[in-house]
């Protein structure tokens, strides 16, 4: 019996090891979108060659412009479910996720107390996993859901 004992502690403590360094695979790269621009930020700069002054030569009229921030804001549709609305607002800048704002969540009761409680840690989840495949909150599932819904919409619409 003592063999037995030492074996399942021998693999437990192998099958602990193997979990705590288990890494999922990356969602990076799900929410590019294409030439669409809703409004763009930043100016084009030159690359100043200049003197030890600072002063830009006849050398920065020729560089080439740097590329501009591409900048999109979307709004999900409001997705009601049993215990109220949710509707999601996301900001992309060159296709990374920037900011995530709830518009609609249940503001009244226990429902109301849960969305504050969970607000912050569905855009936590989506602005790490910058998509909307994240995990939805234990004792929020329902607000977890109809949330991540209206993230998607959001984000097919940024596709579109």
């Amino acid at each position: 019996m003592p063999k037995r004992g030492a074996i399942a502690t021998a693999l437990t403590a192998v099958a602990v090891a193997l979990l705590i360094n288990f890494k999922t695979p990356s969602q990076q790269g799900l929410v590019a979108f294409g030439a669409q621009t809703v409004v763009a930020t930043g100016q084009p700069s030159a690359s100043a060659s200049g003197s030890a002054g600072g002063s830009p030569t006849a050398d920065s009229a020729t560089a080439t412009p740097q590329p501009t921030a591409a900048t999109i804001t979307v709004t999900g549709p409001a997705i009601d479910y049993y215990f109220g609305t949710a509707q999601v607002q996301v900001t992309l800048v060159n296709g990374t996720i920037t900011q995530v704002v709830a518009l609609q969540l249940p503001n009244e009761g226990q429902s109301g107390w849960i969305s504050q409680q969970v607000e912050p840690m569905l855009r936590s989840e989506v602005l790490a996993a910058q998509s909307a495949q994240i995990n939805l909150i234990s004792g929020a599932t329902y607000t977890s859901d109809a949330y991540q819904r209206s993230l998607q919409a959001a984000l097919d619409q940024a596709h579109a």
